[in-house]
């Protein structure tokens, strides 16, 4: 790429060291840059590149220094996000701490935890009133008023980096609130902005596209048109009324987020969800998600942010099957080249369906089906997050097994709504589908994983069961290899909030049961219980176990996420076994996910890590010179080879 592009930083006085950097990372990236924006916008290709440029350059002009300095620093570690140090922590502003000063005023609960990585769920300003838990933007440029301002943000940011601990917000590509800007230019008749979205005069068009669309909420956003009276036409809107879909085939909608992206990252935001990703492009006669045009829309938007600030990543929220799944990291041509990284949801769907079934065949069947990612990417694993849990699990997989997919399906959602005989689980039934049967399940983790049932009960050995099994959960996150997402509350064992539905705004959604605020005296009190030699409490049990998980997890360069784990199969149905073959030394992972204790040919281990290998969380050394070990209860085993 020629550096005569280096005009386009002719707009202000620049120095020297800026320029070349502008010209440096235009060789590297504008190849990308080109390739992205022809795939998508054709003869408009060139002229949208010029006006890209001059966007980065402008951003480039206007970077603080330390983001500067922040950017050469990455740029030398380009493996920053896979290196197992990292961990990060997932929170509503308000919920943990009711502003952005008050998160900055509780950064010591998160060094406490090790944690190197804030996702701040969604906090730029919604529309008033419904807005989706905050995925109805009214304006991308201004933080939530009760949550303070977009100095407040900075601030928070600053404070961060500081740590050596990075931001991340959501960004919400797919729509904008009915109320943003853009809409209500639209509406006032501006055709420039009438072009920002999919309108139509009558159904004619809407009923076309309809015929192969699915609905992504039923049960209260039927269809994906809304007749709008102000505008007179029929508008896109896949998620709710209030959510206009943005025509991503207009490049002046990309060049608007290409301004936003600059924007948010030159306040320090390190890395952007980029959320509904799989929905931006629409092709009649699809289902309009995952269409090829996603990943070169995605290629052209990382290209111009690591020109404009490399310090900055991209997180794709694609809840979508493995073999969409990886266009997100990149396949082919575009291997490494979209996002950096992408939430593995089967492993999560399939944990808590190995834990429910006390059998690991369905997990070890669906992590094999996953093509392999490119190296220089990571899954970002978890266990729990804001959302419900739905029942990913295929038909095609479930038979591998000998199951029924609609049949397992059922069950699991009996299960964790502790309907199912048995059940140790207390969660509540979200978005049920009388159609298709479909039923998907909130809670939170520990009382999904039993402990509410248990410490309600007082049966200690319930409750120790219960602990066991969230700790369980937590070492098959931390040891999966990606960037692991510790939600809010989970580290102290939170139950589900009892009063979600006394806030009108909430009553209809009962997601919120896993959002509630964070009870600090009762963080303080589990901190101080955790810190005993043989903590007394559930949530200073839990605690003190994530803690100690955490602490051997960032010692373990076996953990680089550029090292996938795989499925050892030939072992008892309850155990799951994950091989990591990392230059150190080769790692063996053994999860059992049954309250059994249960027998294991120490052959299958010692193929894999020698005969005497070291167990990192315990710290001891083992022999595996033995017919079979017995893996306890709920146990986690994380066993490493000689280094060699």
């Amino acid at each position: 790429m020629p550096p005569t592009h280096a005009r386009a930083l002719d707009a202000a006085p620049v120095d020297p060291a800026l320029t070349r950097s502008f010209d440096l990372r235009l060789a590297r990236y504008g190849d990308d840059l080109r390739a992205g924006l022809r795939a998508c916008y054709g003869d408009r290709a060139d002229e949208t590149f010029e006006r890209v440029l001059r966007i980065v350059a402008a951003a480039m002009q206007d970077r603080p220094e330390a983001l500067r300095g922040l950017d050469e620093a990455r740029l030398l570690a380009p493996d920053w996000l896979q290196d197992s140090r990292q961990i990060a922590y997932v929170a509503y502003a308000d919920r943990f701490a009711g502003t952005l000063r008050g998160v900055e005023e509780h950064l010591d609960h998160l060094e406490s935890l090790a944690v190197t990585h804030l996702h701040l769920m969604p906090l730029l300003e919604p529309r008033p009133g419904e807005s989706d838990g905050g995925y109805a933007v009214q304006d991308y440029r201004r933080v939530r008023e009760d949550l303070g301002t977009m100095e407040d943000l900075s601030s928070l940011a600053s404070s961060l980096h500081d740590r050596g601990m990075s931001l991340e917000l959501d960004l919400v590509l797919n729509h904008v609130a009915r109320e943003h800007e853009w809409a209500e230019r639209a509406r006032a008749g501006e055709q420039r902005y009438r072009d920002y979205f999919l309108t139509f005069p009558d159904r004619t068009e809407p009923d076309a596209w309809e015929a192969s669309l699915p609905e992504v909420f039923p049960d209260f956003a039927p269809g994906n048109f809304t007749w709008d009276a102000d505008l007179e036409r029929w508008v896109w809107t896949t998620f709710n009324a209030y959510q206009w879909d943005l025509d991503w085939s207009n490049p002046d909608v990309l060049c608007e987020f290409v301004e936003i992206i600059c924007f948010l990252t030159n306040q320090g935001v390190d890395m952007l969800r980029l959320d509904a990703i799989a929905f931006t492009w629409k092709r009649q006669g699809t289902n309009c998600q995952n269409l090829p045009e996603v990943h070169q829309l995605t290629r052209a938007l990382r290209a111009a942010a690591r020109i404009a600030a490399p310090a900055l990543a991209f997180k794709a929220e694609a809840i979508v099957g493995p073999q969409d799944l990886i266009g997100y990291l990149g396949r082919g041509a575009l291997s490494g080249k979209v996002s950096e990284t992408a939430y593995h949801n089967s492993y999560m769907v399939q944990l808590w369906s190995a834990l429910a079934s006390r059998d690991t065949r369905l997990l070890a069947t669906a992590l094999g089906k996953f093509p392999p990612k490119p190296a220089s990417t990571t899954w970002a694993s978890y266990v729990r997050c804001h959302d419900d849990i739905g029942w990913a699990i295929t038909d095609e997989d479930a038979a591998d097994i000998g199951l029924s997919g609609f049949g397992h399906r059922a069950f699991l959602s009996d299960f964790y709504a502790g309907e199912f005989p048995g059940s140790f689980a207390e969660g509540l039934v979200f978005q049920h589908n009388p159609t298709t049967a479909d039923k998907r399940i909130s809670g939170s983790l520990a009382s999904l994983a039993g402990l509410e049932r248990a410490v309600r009960s007082g049966d200690g050995a319930a409750i120790d069961l219960a602990v066991a099994r969230i700790l369980l959960l937590h070492a098959a996150m931390l040891g999966f290899g990606g960037l692991p997402l510790l939600y809010m509350g989970d580290e102290i064992a939170l139950l589900n909030d009892p009063h979600w539905a006394d806030d009108p705004a909430h009553a209809a959604d009962n997601r919120w049961v896993h959002r509630p605020e964070m009870p600090w005296k009762g963080v303080r009190e589990a901190a101080l219980d955790a810190d005993r030699d043989a903590p007394r409490t559930p949530a200073g049990r839990v605690l003190a176990g994530v803690r100690h998980l955490i602490a051997v997890r960032t010692s373990l360069p076996q953990l680089h996420a550029a090292v996938e784990s795989q499925v050892v199969s030939g072992a008892d149905r309850r155990l799951l076994i994950l091989r990591r073959d990392h230059p150190v030394s080769t790692m063996a992972q053994v999860l059992n996910m049954s309250e059994d204790p249960v027998e294991l040919d120490a052959g299958v281990l010692s193929g894999i890590v020698g005969d005497h290998p070291r167990e990192a969380i315990s710290g001891a050394d083992w022999s595996l010179e033995v017919p079979s070990i017995t893996v306890q209860p709920y146990q986690a085993l994380w066993f490493l080879g000689p280094e060699g």
